[in-house]
């Protein structure tokens, strides 16, 4: 008789990441997919609908954060829970005393297969409930109370996939990013690429005081603006140090200039 299959769901708001599990899980063996989810309120939907036995589960969402999922559904109700995030400083040494596990994205393939055993042994165990109060606990301490020198940290890095593989880009080499229907273009050099992303979930993740949303489709790194002008028929745009141009907001212009220490 064979052995149960590992029933997953997965649940991320960024299509690239769901995929990067699902193209690890695919190689696993004995594991299903029973499902994914894009924001916090499919999740609850989707854990209370399907009782996986684990789920990959991505902590800043649209409707719910992770933690609220956790919440809404109850610690003792949850499946063994693999937390997903782009942020490090939810990264603790401490969840690797833990069953169920975290992963700071982009994470490397030897990280998730570890991931994946510890999951896979609280669910043989029966110890999904004990080990998912230990992580919710160091989560919501960490939150309370992060390090000083963790006060606050953004979006460091951003996983693109390019010709089948995924790419990670640094934020820190973006110049600016420019919205393309329901795609968000990254603009790094001469080089753009694109993620299936809102610009407004972005400018969440990137730090304030290294970029600033100049208009509903454009996000700038601040440093690069070399110009702040009058544009035709009244409007204003910011001229970047590589000579691409960009409208301005006329509700977010004053904000810019401030930025800018523009009077």
């Amino acid at each position: 008789m064979s052995e149960k299959p590992l029933r997953v769901l997965i649940v991320d708001d960024e299509h690239l990441a769901r995929q990067r599990v699902e193209d690890l899980l695919a190689r696993e063996e004995n594991v299903e997919i029973v499902g994914t989810g894009r924001d916090g309120n499919e999740a609850v939907q989707e854990i209370r609908r399907l009782r996986p036995d684990l789920v990959f589960l991505d902590v800043q969402m649209p409707g719910r954060t992770g933690l609220e999922v956790v919440e809404e559904v109850g610690v003792d109700e949850m499946p063994a829970t693999i937390f997903t995030t782009a942020f490090d400083r939810f990264a603790l040494k401490a969840f690797d005393l833990a069953a169920v596990d975290y992963l700071v994205k982009p994470f490397d393939d030897e990280r998730f297969a570890q991931a994946l055993r510890r999951a896979r042994k609280s669910v043989e165990l029966e110890e999904v409930g004990r080990m998912t109060k230990q992580l919710i606990s160091l989560l919501q301490e960490r939150e309370r109370d992060p390090a000083p020198s963790e006060r606050p940290q953004y979006l460091e890095r951003v996983s693109v996939e390019t010709r089948g593989q995924v790419r990670v880009i640094p934020v820190a080499k973006i110049d600016y990013i420019t919205a393309s229907g329901p795609y968000a273009e990254l603009h790094v050099g001469e080089r753009t690429f694109a993620i299936r992303e809102r610009m407004q979930a972005l400018e969440e993740k990137l730090d304030p005081g290294v970029f600033f949303r100049i208009h509903r489709s454009a996000i700038v790194r601040l440093d690069r603006i070399e110009t702040l002008r009058h544009a035709a028929g009244g409007d204003y745009a910011v001229r970047l140090k590589d000579g691409t141009e960009l409208s301005v907001s006329r509700t977010r212009r004053e904000e810019l200039a401030a930025k800018l220490g523009v009077t």
